[in-house]
């Protein structure tokens, strides 16, 4: 039975609460989404803007987005079975990389379609009033949104940027709700800006572009959220602090002789597989490999909770992995 640490412990409790976070800023989102669609539908039928029909099926595509994160979250946590050894920590990244999908087809096409139909065939905006109403609501309720996100976004970000933390993150549940209420908060401005000039002007066409420029930036941000986490659903190293620390770990065993490869890979936010290639010294016995690569796994483990399986390979400096005696320790 694996003995666990006081660290060991005090990091498997902060885990526990990043995932409270995450799902924290995922609920909030889902709240206010929730109450600003309705609204938005409502004000469209009143008034017949494209502007803000493309704006209550941004929201719909929100909410229906953030539910999406809540089923990925749950189904991670699924334990292993025989059928998926390593558990279902990637379930996360699968449902984050449809969220995406969704924002593309179910946010920007709808939009940058109702933007052009209203271009080709303008219509006055009725009661306009209404709108400015709804649009005022949903800034203040997003507004609030985009802060819990903001929050939680800049709870790990120390000194970064901010696309330089989106690459490193291995959660995306937190960035994509910060840039899902980003972009609603700039389509919310396009949205009033574009009204106020169909009414300065009398112009109903200004209507039709503030729903093109919503599904423009629908689609720039499908295209980004697209691409971050294709690249965590293929798989990812663990961070370079992490890798070097295993390095520096298994350097410190005395029966170690050379560490040829320190390989990672995430499964989840806090689920890393790691590959060890070790040169041991001649003058070890095997009794003794034994025992040090087990203290070298129990060592790796205590340090980073986070690494759930350490496989490590026998091998000379050099020498092919195909040749290599390998062999696997995990709990």
């Amino acid at each position: 039975m694996a003995r666990q640490t006081a660290g060991s412990m005090g990091a498997a409790s902060g885990a526990e609460e990043e995932d409270r976070e995450s799902g924290k800023v995922v609920f909030a989102a889902i709240a206010a989404n929730l109450a600003i669609t309705v609204t938005k539908f409502i004000a469209a039928l009143l008034t017949g803007s494209a502007s803000m029909l493309s704006e209550a099926v941004h929201s719909l595509v929100d909410t229906g987005n953030e539910a999406l994160m809540l089923v990925g979250l749950k189904r991670s946590k699924k334990p292993p079975d025989e059928r998926h050894p390593f558990g279902y920590a990637r379930e996360l990244y699968f449902w984050t990389f449809v969220v995406a999908l969704v924002i593309f087809a179910g946010g920007a096409v709808v939009s940058l379609y109702e933007g052009v139909e209203k271009i080709l065939h303008p219509q006055p905006v009725e009661q306009a009033w209404i709108n400015f109403v709804v649009l005022g609501v949903a800034l203040v309720m997003e507004g609030i949104s985009w802060v819990v996100a903001l929050r939680a976004f800049n709870a790990d970000r120390g000194e970064a940027g901010v696309f330089e933390t989106v690459h490193a993150s291995k959660d995306p549940t937190v960035f994509i709700v910060l840039f899902e209420d980003s972009a609603a908060l700039v389509g919310l401005v396009i949205a009033a800006a574009c009204l106020s000039a169909d009414l300065l002007l009398d112009q109903p066409v200004y209507d039709g572009v503030g729903s093109v420029l919503i599904g423009l930036v629908l689609a720039a941000t499908a295209g980004f959220l697209a691409y971050e986490t294709k690249s965590l659903l293929i798989g990812e190293a663990a961070s370079p602090d992490l890798v070097r620390g295993v390095r520096a770990l298994v350097r410190e065993e005395h029966a170690v002789d050379h560490v040829n490869e320190v390989l990672t890979i995430h499964l989840g936010p806090k689920v890393v597989i790691v590959n060890l290639s070790v040169d041991v010294r001649d003058e070890v016995s095997a009794g003794q490999v034994e025992q040090a690569l087990a203290r070298i796994e129990r060592r790796v483990k205590e340090r980073f909770p986070e690494i759930r399986r350490v496989f490590t390979e026998v091998r000379a400096a050099g020498e092919p992995a195909n040749l290599a005696n390998s062999r696997a320790h995990t709990t």
